[in-house]
């Protein structure tokens, strides 16, 4: 099989899709145990420091500087505010209404890319994200707790979703003038950095956690933030803002799966019907719509010339 590039960009924003999804079980078990800024803080220092070691393993310079806005936005408001709010936003809704209000962000991200980048926004997109928000909107009804939620909880993931729009939306011109690997890197670095007033809580909850929870902080920090976010700024270099943001509908899916099989959470059917639907939305706001092959001469249908007598 060849690997052409729309094959590893579609390869890079699965391996981000799972990854992401992975990031949900485990931030039940690190959010029990460290507050919201210092879980993002840890995280974010566990993502820096594997990102600065890979630039200096494959000797990545410091981005030019026509890339710095988009790499600060993206940092302050992605990699910073947007993972602190949503783990406060979590802490006070359940996990489905919370996956029902963050998944306000791929439309964000339609809305704002068609009009601040100039996206298209073909039907098939359109279409496909309908269908996946539907699904997303069943599978949290579905996995609500039934009238737990705080207006402050539902305000904080909203705020998260916003955040993470325009984030992305910042990202993308960065991503013309630097490599994903820059963008991402220095981008944790940004968001490290605003997440330092929380460096005294993480120190005094490091101190007494237990170790399954710091592990699973770092394993938020390698995974679905050093590699997830550097195959995602892969991706998203090779397509549309629109279109990546429509793929992100596949993790509410995946979550249930996972949940399932790691924590033993048996999805009922309006959950499976809505993770269905996130699929279904996904495979058809990224596929391309059939061209009509016009008919092409052959040796047997074309025309021969006449012979001069």
């Amino acid at each position: 099989m060849k690997f052409t590039p729309g094959r590893l960009a579609a390869g890079a924003a699965a391996v981000t899709v799972v990854l992401w999804a992975s990031a949900f079980v485990s931030i039940r078990s690190a959010g029990d145990v460290y507050s919201p800024g210092a879980l993002a803080l840890g995280r974010l220092l566990a993502g820096a420091v594997t990102l600065v070691a890979i630039c200096l393993v494959r000797r990545e310079g410091l981005p030019p500087r026509t890339a710095w806005r988009g790499i600060a936005l993206s940092g302050v408001l992605w990699f910073g505010f947007y993972m602190v709010a949503l783990n406060w936003g979590e802490q006070r809704v359940d996990a489905g209404t919370a996956a029902l209000v963050v998944n306000v962000g791929p439309l964000l991200i339609a809305l704002l890319s068609a009009r601040l980048l100039g996206d298209p926004m073909p039907p098939r997109l359109l279409a496909g994200m309908g269908v996946s928000f539907a699904g997303a909107v069943t599978v949290g009804l579905s996995m609500s707790g039934g009238g737990g939620s705080s207006l402050v909880g539902v305000v904080l993931c909203l705020l998260a979703a916003l955040a993470y729009a325009c984030g992305v939306v910042a990202q993308k011109p960065a991503l013309g003038r630097a490599s994903a690997l820059q963008v991402t890197t220095y981008g944790c670095l940004v968001g490290a950095a605003a997440c330092l007033p929380f460096a005294g809580q993480l120190v005094h909850e490091a101190a007494r956690a237990p170790l399954p929870a710091t592990l699973n902080m770092v394993y938020l920090g390698v995974f679905p933030t050093a590699l997830a976010f550097t195959t995602w700024a892969y991706a998203l270099a090779r397509t549309t803002a629109s279109r990546m943001g429509a793929t992100t509908y596949a993790v509410p899916a995946l979550v249930v799966l996972m949940s399932w099989l790691a924590l033993g959470e048996v999805p009922g059917r309006l959950t499976l019907g809505g993770g269905v639907l996130c699929l279904a939305g996904v495979a058809v706001s990224r596929s391309r719509p059939h061209r009509r092959r016009h008919d092409r001469p052959t040796a047997e249908n074309r025309p021969r010339p006449e012979r001069v007598p």
